[in-house]
């Protein structure tokens, strides 16, 4: 069993390489805007002549150098027809031939041989792009069940996906349940966190803060950064309200799955813990008489848990990370596998340790980074603070009375609720195998604390955001600004230095991002092949692997594989919540009747 789950998730790595690289489609591919995004030719270079140099960009973008005069423009592929325009001038090429190293395109006046320039960093964007069309047709499949837009259903087409109806309702389902535990259980979760409640004798391996701010570390990132700056551009200021909303709801279901996620951990005799969903489906639902079903979503949720842990937990932010570096140091750009391999041995070094050297880290750099990161936006709201009026009135209008264009008070409201989803990953389930290793006999204590994430991750980092995004203006000056690029451009437009700081905290998020994932996927990969030091080994070795392949190159469709594999892990996850709810209701009942008589000993 344990054998054939381990083929299975090596089949897309063996296939990558039983592939030969440069083939006639590769090519025509690198050029074709309608299979691959514009960022998987970046650095492409095509030689005219031996002074004629073509050199593709992000966006469609090409510099073409003639001996010492540089002309700018766009470029697009049209069937078989390759379109250039600069300046005032439009051309034509078609494509009549293409070969290993070369490929020929006729204008009608004159033929043009191109040649690749054959260096490191273009091989590996073929590498990219190989994987890519593996992934590609994978992700398109997936994407059609994930985000399907609900709203189809009744004729309409308002870009409702699946997936965040599901998170949603399942927020709205453990708020109720729990009688507004997100509000009600807060003054008691700081109360927890500050170590009021620790009793040293407590089995496990790390502090409730430990186990917060490993579990933030895993949520509070890139999303905090440049989703909420794609949400703010495309919903407008309104978004920021209901993605507020959408965090305070988030509480709840953080609440449950963290509270099952101690209650059915596994802690050996050596005392190393073992918990989160694949544990509490399998053991969980097998009291409830359901052990075929608890056994088939926990070996789920494990195999998208180390897809994700892999991909969006990994690759996605190792190039981040160096997209944040070279634009700050643009004569870096052709060092990705350096950068990649200098942050992997620093991951390396952290994970060795295991969840208590994780745990020391995350202490100490997620305060550290979040200190940075907020003090320097609201030094850039300080200087706009006047404005902030402005801003809050614009926020709650826009969330009720959205501007025409931006799809209405569902398209605002959709849009808000997406990014606060994808940012605290509220219902994933993620988190729960973080705070399982808590130091604590009370399972509900932990879920307590767990609540604190999505306030921290959402109502605050992300809200914070959008404030500087909406206060600078940035958001209405987009001109085909990525996320990172447009929060780089509201924080510089105080300071001209800030951005450098930005960039700062980007690598933090992103490294502290890193070995979270890295515990949650080695957890998911012990449940099916088993705890020994050689399983570990393989699955750490593998990890930092892909950190340099991460940092190297460009990986759309493998990187939406991956995040779509962290998003699904939300359906066996709150299937499992579900059926689980009404014990955790009485725990928490049982508990709190603790606390009030004093069974539960306060040792500040």
């Amino acid at each position: 069993m344990k054998k054939n789950i381990l083929i299975f998730l090596l089949i897309p790595f063996f296939s990558v390489f039983s592939q030969k690289v440069y083939t006639t489609d590769l090519i025509k591919d690198i050029l074709s805007s309608r299979q691959y995004s514009y960022k998987s030719i970046e650095g492409l270079e095509l030689n005219l002549s031996q002074d004629d140099v073509i050199t593709f960009y992000e966006n469609g973008a090409f510099k073409y150098n003639v001996g010492n005069k540089n002309s700018e423009g766009t470029w697009i592929l049209n069937e078989k027809t390759l379109k250039f325009t600069y300046s005032d001038t439009v051309r034509f090429f078609k494509i009549i031939d293409f070969s290993k190293n070369n490929f020929s395109i006729h204008e009608e006046l004159s033929n043009y041989k191109f040649h690749f320039e054959h260096t490191f960093t273009n091989k590996l964007n073929f590498f990219s792009i190989t994987l890519d069309n593996i992934f590609k047709p994978i992700v398109d499949n997936i994407a059609k069940v994930i985000f399907f837009d609900v709203t189809k259903v009744i004729g309409q087409n308002k870009e409702v996906p699946f997936i965040v109806i599901w998170l949603i309702l399942g927020a709205l389902f453990f708020t109720f349940k729990m009688n507004f535990i997100n509000l009600r259980g807060f003054n008691h979760a700081i109360s927890l966190v500050r170590g009021d409640y620790h009793d040293p004798k407590n089995k496990g391996e790390v502090s409730h803060f430990q186990a917060l701010t490993t579990a933030l570390s895993g949520t509070v990132g890139l999303g905090n950064i440049a989703g909420v700056a794609i949400a703010i551009s495309l919903g407008g200021p309104g978004a920021t309200f209901w993605m507020i909303v959408a965090g305070l709801i988030g509480m709840s279901s953080k609440f449950v799955e963290c509270t099952l996620g101690v209650k059915y951990r596994k802690i050996d005799e050596n005392g190393v813990v073992s918990g989160g969903p694949m544990y509490y489906l399998k053991d969980g639902l097998a009291k409830k008489n359901l052990p075929n079903l608890g056994k088939f979503l926990a070996i789920l949720f494990a195999i998208l848990c180390i897809g994700g842990s892999i991909g969006g937990g990994n690759m996605f932010q190792a190039n981040q990370a160096f997209a944040a570096f070279k634009t700050v140091f643009p004569a870096m750009s052709n060092f990705g596998p350096l950068f990649g391999l200098f942050l992997a041995i620093m991951v390396g070094v952290v994970i060795i340790g295991g969840i208590k050297s994780i745990a020391k880290v995350t202490e100490k750099i997620v305060p550290f980074m979040a200190a940075i990161y907020v003090g320097a936006a609201l030094i850039i709201i300080g200087y706009h603070f006047t404005d902030l009026p402005i801003v809050f009135s614009k926020i709650i209008k826009g969330a009720f009375s959205p501007e025409a264009g931006l799809g209405g008070f569902i398209g605002v409201l959709i849009v808000g609720f997406k990014r606060a989803a994808f940012s605290n990953e509220a219902g994933v389930g993620s988190a729960s195998i973080a705070h399982s290793a808590a130091k604590t006999k009370e399972p509900v204590s932990e879920g307590m604390v767990a609540l604190l994430e999505p306030f921290i991750d959402t109502i605050v980092i992300c809200t914070i955001t959008a404030i500087v995004i909406i206060i600078t203006g940035s958001y209405t000056n987009v001109g085909g600004l990525g996320g990172s690029e447009l929060t780089s451009q509201a924080f510089g437009s105080v300071i001209w230095w800030f951005p450098y700081i930005l960039t700062i905290a980007i690598f933090l998020f992103a490294f502290s991002t890193i070995i979270s994932w890295s515990y949650y996927g080695l957890k998911s990969w012990t449940f099916l092949f088993g705890q020994s030091k050689v399983t570990e080994l393989t699955y750490k070795i593998l990890l930092m692997f892909f950190v340099v392949v991460g940092s190297s190159v460009n990986l759309g469709s493998v990187l939406d594989f991956s995040d779509m594999m962290i998003l699904a892990m939300a359906f066996p996850n709150i299937i499992g919540l579900l059926f689980l709810s009404s014990e955790v209701k009485e725990d928490l009942k049982t508990y709190l009747e603790k606390v009030k008589n004093g069974s539960i000993k306060k040792y500040k």
